[in-house]
């Protein structure tokens, strides 16, 4: 039976290919300290529908090529919001504002 893994995508650049990473929680056998370990899987999105910080479930397939041995079954999770709508209107923010003090001095002077 095929394994099938939930992450999140961390990178969605690759055409037909999204890499999720999975992070799980071990426990250190002799200090029984609690650590994350996280894992980065490669996985087919025929589609490219997955984006980053999306949560996904992917599942083991035929090996499609040498790094990638799964395939995207489903997402389960779209962030509310993403890291590039976060620049994107931190871009448009400093350009609607004044490049330095004395610019808006001058602009307030003026009217």
């Amino acid at each position: 039976m095929a394994k099938t893994i939930t992450g999140v995508v961390t990178s969605s650049k690759a055409d037909k290919t999204i890499v999720v990473t999975v992070q799980t929680r071990k426990t250190h056998p002799l200090y029984r300290k609690q650590y994350t370990v996280s894992s980065k899987f490669m996985a087919h999105d025929e589609n490219n529908e997955a984006q980053n910080g999306d949560k996904v479930e992917i599942v083991e397939t035929r090996p499609i090529s040498a790094r990638k041995h799964f395939k995207l079954s489903q997402i389960i999770e779209k962030p509310a919001l993403r890291e590039d709508s976060l620049e994107l209107t931190k871009t448009v923010d400093e350009a609607a504002k004044p490049a330095t003090k004395a610019k808006a001095v001058k602009e307030e002077e003026e009217a």
